[in-house]
């Protein structure tokens, strides 16, 4: 049973892929710490923080989907910062493509949620 938005398992999936991103930045250069490095970490924490705002307002269906579509943008930004990361040499290929993997499983789950999600009175 789905107690709080921390028993999704899509929460669980951007939490984690939020920490591992930030623990990546770690070795950007440090020019990028106010530009490249904080417009990616701040995206990949914002898919999971949608996700927890949006369950405080979950018994209103339009306004739970619409934190779920701002996830799917925030998502989506994640990986334009990844992709430019990579162009600038400062994370490994290897590293990029299982990132980027498994920020395009969030995305198909999120919007599978909301593609699914209905909101019923007590």
């Amino acid at each position: 049973m789905i107690k709080s938005y921390k028993n999704l398992e899509v929460y669980q999936e951007c939490y984690n892929l939020a920490m591992d991103i930030f623990w990546v930045t770690k070795n950007f250069p440090k020019e990028e710490i106010y530009s490249l490095t904080s417009q990616l970490v701040r995206a990949s924490r914002s898919v999971s923080a949608n996700i927890a705002e949006g369950w405080s307002k979950r018994n209103y269906e339009s306004i739970f989907k619409q934190h779920l579509i701002h996830s799917l943008g925030s998502n989506g930004e994640t990986e334009n910062w990844l992709n430019i990361a990579l162009d600038c040499n400062y994370i490994e290929k290897e590293s990029y493509d299982e990132l980027m993997k498994r920020n395009s499983i969030i995305g198909k789950k999120l919007t599978k949620l909301h593609q699914n999600w209905k909101s019923y009175e007590k």
